[in-house]
C-alpha cells in the first residue's frame, strides 16, 4: 500500500507552513518561555487560524454558532489531514497547543455544540486539553478554556472555574501547570471509553507528527553546521563518524513519517489496528525525535548547549513531546499487548 498525502491535505500543511516561515522565527519561539511576551506568539496563532488551521477537523457546519458556514466554521478534513499539518508545525517550533486544540478539544466542542468554539476557531481563545488524569496541562497557564478527563468523561472548563498550579517543564515554553477542577462544574463534552479513545489516539497521532517534524529540524540545522564548522582544514561533516550519526538519524525520520501517516489513515478509517497503529507511530517519532536531539548536541559541540542557540528550543521541545501523551515505553507495552505479547493486566 503506498501512502500520500490528499491534495487539500497538502494545501492546508503548505499554507501553514507559509505562515510559519514568514513569522515564526527563534524570537517568537523565545518569547513563549518565562519572562518573554507572548503576543507575538498568539499573533502568529491567530494567522495561522485564519488559514484554518485550528479549524481543520471539525465540520464545515460546526462554527458553534448554529449559523452553519461563514467565519469560524470548519474545514471538514479527517485525521489524514493531521501529519502534514503537524509536521509543519513541529518543523518551526512555535510554542502552541497545536495538538491539544486542533486535535482534540476543537472537534470535541464542534461536536458538543459550545458556543465558545468560534473563538477557538478564530484564535481569540486559547485552549488546552489533556487527557492523562492528573497529569500536568501544557499551556495551561495562558489558556482560557481546558478540556478536563474525569474517568470516562470529559468536560469543558473556563479559567474561572479552575486554580491552576504552574510546575516546571525541560520546555519552558509548555507553561504546564496542573489543572484542579471541580467534578461537578464544567460542560459536558463527552463520555464513555470509546469518545475518551478516540481524542487519545487524536492527540497521540498529532504529538507523533510534531515530534517528526521537530526531528527533521534538528537534522537541517545540524547538517547546516556540520558543511561550515572545519577542523583541521575541512568540513566536519566530511568526517565519516559524523556522516554515519547523521545518517542514522535521517533514517529514524524516514521509517517514523510513514509509520504516522498510516495512523492517520486507520484513524480515519476506523479500522481495528488503529490503536497499534498509533502507538506505532508515536514510538517511532518519540525515538526519531530523541535521536535527532542527541547526535545534534554531540555534532555542534559546546556551542549545542548554550541558550543562546536555537537548537536548545527545539531539542527540549522534542524531550517534553516524546514523554507526552504516553512515552515511547508505554506505547510499545501496547503494542505488545494487543499483539497477545505481554500479559494484560
Amino acid at each position: 500500500m503506498r501512502f500520500a498525502v490528499a491534495e487539500r491535505d497538502a494545501a492546508l500543511a503548505g499554507a501553514a507552513g507559509e505562515v510559519l516561515a514568514k513569522r515564526a522565527g527563534a524570537e517568537q519561539i523565545r518569547a513563549g518561555w518565562p519572562g518573554g511576551d507572548p503576543a507575538g506568539v498568539d499573533a502568529v496563532w491567530r494567522v495561522l487560524a485564519e488559514v484554518g488551521v485550528v479549524a481543520a477537523l471539525v465540520p464545515e457546519s460546526g462554527d458553534g454558532t448554529g449559523t452553519g458556514l461563514g467565519p469560524g466554521s470548519g474545514l471538514g478534513l479527517d485525521e489524514n489531514a493531521l501529519p502534514p499539518l503537524m509536521e509543519a508545525l513541529g518543523r518551526s517550533g512555535l510554542p502552541v497547543p497545536a495538538a491539544e486544540t486542533v486535535a482534540v478539544g476543537a472537534p470535541l466542542l464542534a461536536a458538543a455544540g459550545v458556543p465558545r468554539l468560534a473563538e477557538v476557531l478564530t484564535g481569540s481563545a486559547l485552549l488546552t486539553a489533556s487527557l492523562a488524569e492528573g497529569a500536568p496541562v501544557p499551556f495551561a497557564t495562558r489558556a482560557e478554556l481546558f478540556v478536563v478527563r474525569a474517568g470516562d468523561r470529559l468536560r469543558l472548563y473556563e479559567r474561572a472555574e479552575v486554580r491552576i498550579e504552574p510546575v516546571g517543564s525541560v520546555d519552558g515554553s509548555r507553561g504546564l501547570a496542573r489543572v484542579v477542577a471541580p467534578a461537578d462544574g464544567g460542560l459536558p463534552l463527552a463520555e464513555g471509553p470509546d469518545a475518551v479513545a478516540v481524542s487519545w489516539r487524536r492527540g497521540v497521532l498529532a504529538t507523533s507528527a510534531l515530534l517528526v517534524g521537530l526531528a527533521e529540524r534538528m537534522l537541517g540545522l545540524t547538517v547546516a553546521h556540520v558543511k561550515e564548522r572545519r577542523q583541521f582544514g575541512v568540513p566536519v561533516g566530511s568526517f565519516q563518524a559524523v556522516k554515519h550519526a547523521l545518517a542514522d538519524v535521517e533514517l529514524a525520520v524516514r521509517f517514523a513519517r510513514p509509520a504516522v501517516l498510516a495512523a492517520g489513515w486507520a484513524q480515519a478509517a476506523g479500522g481495528p489496528e488503529a490503536a497499534v497503529r498509533t502507538s506505532m507511530a508515536k514510538a517511532l517519532a518519540s525515538d526519531a525525535a530523541r535521536l535527532a536531539a542527541r547526535t545534534a548536541l554531540q555534532c555542534h559541540g559546546a556551542i549545542g548547549y548554550t541558550t543562546e542557540y536555537e537548537l536548545h528550543l527545539y531539542a527540549k521541545r522534542a524531550w517534553a513531546l516524546a514523554a507526552d501523551w504516553g512515552g515511547p515505553a508505554e506505547h510499545r507495552e501496547l503494542i505488545a499487548r494487543a499483539l497477545g505479547l505481554a500479559p494484560a493486566g
